[in-house]
């Protein structure tokens, strides 16, 4: 959440920053201040009426230690204890509302974030390789059937639309992927692995920022006290909850393969066919947890951790950087990489990678000591390391050939045990 520091003490910046992000928070930051001023005006106030009572009880053992009636004094402590009472009332009230509009409240956009207001003003950072020349590009689902890779009759049959089964070579395709973007990340770029509950507690998602905004997109279970996980940034990034690091632990490097659960599989349409979009599927997931002074460039290095894969893989993608009004609700700064699909004729999500500066820090406590001794919030960084349904269409629409055939790119043939599928 947004530091209340900041927000008392640069108001007008806070609002400015936020206004760009078109999604009407910017509206929130005076009721926020309206209830640190309850909250603040209450407290003084109440140390003024303890200081008072404190003193009149002392004038009640004295009047009782010469016999003397105490009585009226008593009634005036009394007084002052509900007086009190009704002022601890009132700021818990104001307090508790100031906590459910921070956590409600988006991270401020980065100063240099371009201005706009959906994802046609997000400018093209950077691009890798070329559109491979294909005359007739099959899409995924037709190269899919005719090799029985993936059946989504069958993943319907069992959970409903938006699932999949695969199948034979195309579950063999699948771990092998999963396989060789665990291993990239932990045996090139120092990436620790962890494997990680898919089920969490509501802190945990409140940490990072998915509730209390976006509980309706979620999986919950049992009251919505556990929810599955739409990515393993929950479980990895909160395993450091409540913790207070040395400063020499930073940063810290983690990956995680895991399933995502998500609510929103998108409407019906071209857009959406096949795995492009669907309620269950796998990630491997890269989180940084850094020093603030490095944050911004540890951004950069894990996007190009990401891109590393889609290199190896020979798969031509572009980067771009998410403006104000498409970035998301916890992130600071954004790159969003996308692959090439032929068979799609569009380019497709596969990574997105953030920095959220201390604002999920501050949400989970995650502290680290300094130099001189001061605790300090952590940054945190999170991207996908990738996505494997969107890969996996890429793999197949840039790598095929007019005879049907897929080449297995040769960083990936060790693990698929063959260079052709």
């Amino acid at each position: 959440m947004l530091d209340i520091k900041l927000i008392r003490e640069t108001p007008d910046l806070v609002k400015e920053r936020l206004a760009h992000r078109l999604d009407g928070s910017a509206d929130l930051i005076d009721e926020v201040l309206a209830c640190d001023e309850i909250r603040r005006k209450n407290e003084t106030q109440k140390q003024a009426l303890q200081s008072e009572r404190k003193k009149t009880s002392k004038e009640i053992g004295m009047l009782r230690a010469n016999g003397e009636d105490s009585s009226a004094i008593e009634t005036e402590v009394k007084k002052i204890g509900a007086a009190i009472k009704a002022l601890d009332d009132e700021a818990s009230k104001a307090g508790n509302r100031q906590t459910q509009l921070l956590l409600n409240i988006p991270n401020l956009p980065h100063p240099d974030c371009p201005i706009g207001k959906d994802e046609q003003s997000n400018p093209v950072i950077r691009s890798w390789g070329e559109k491979p020349k294909i005359s007739e590009p099959r899409d995924h689902l037709e190269i899919a059937e005719a090799k029985g890779l993936i059946s989504f009759e069958d993943g319907a049959r069992l959970s409903g639309s938006g699932y999949a089964v695969y199948r034979g070579k195309g579950a063999k395709l699948q771990r092998a992927l999963i396989q060789f973007l665990l291993d990239l990340q932990t045996d090139e770029h120092g990436y620790e692995e962890v494997n990680v509950p898919h089920l969490v507690n509501r802190e945990c998602m409140e940490g990072t920022g998915q509730l209390p905004k976006f509980e309706d997109d979620m999986y919950g279970v049992g009251n919505n006290e556990q929810f599955l996980i739409p990515t393993a940034e929950v479980p990895v990034t909160n395993l450091y909850r409540d913790t207070l690091l040395a400063e020499a632990d930073l940063p810290i490097k983690l990956t995680a393969q895991t399933p995502c659960f998500r609510r929103e599989a998108g409407s019906a349409g071209r857009d959406n066919r096949g795995i492009i979009r669907m309620h269950q599927f796998d990630k491997v997931e890269l989180v940084q947890i850094a020093h603030p002074d490095q944050s911004f460039a540890l951004l950069e290095e894990l996007t190009g951790h990401a891109e590393a894969a889609l290199q190896k893989l020979g798969l031509h993608y572009q980067v771009i950087e998410l403006c104000t009004g498409d970035i998301g609700f916890s992130s600071c700064k954004t790159y969003d990489i996308e692959v090439w699909a032929p068979g799609q004729g569009k380019y497709l999500e596969v990574s997105s990678c953030s920095c959220f500066t201390d604002y999920q820090a501050r949400r989970m406590k995650l502290r680290f000591k300094d130099s001189e001794g001061k605790n300090q919030f952590c940054h945190t960084l999170n991207g996908s390391g990738t996505a494997l349904p969107r890969l996996f269409v890429a793999l197949l629409e840039q790598h095929q050939d007019a005879e049907g055939n897929i080449a297995i790119p040769e960083a990936l043939q060790p693990y698929y045990g063959s260079d052709t599928l």
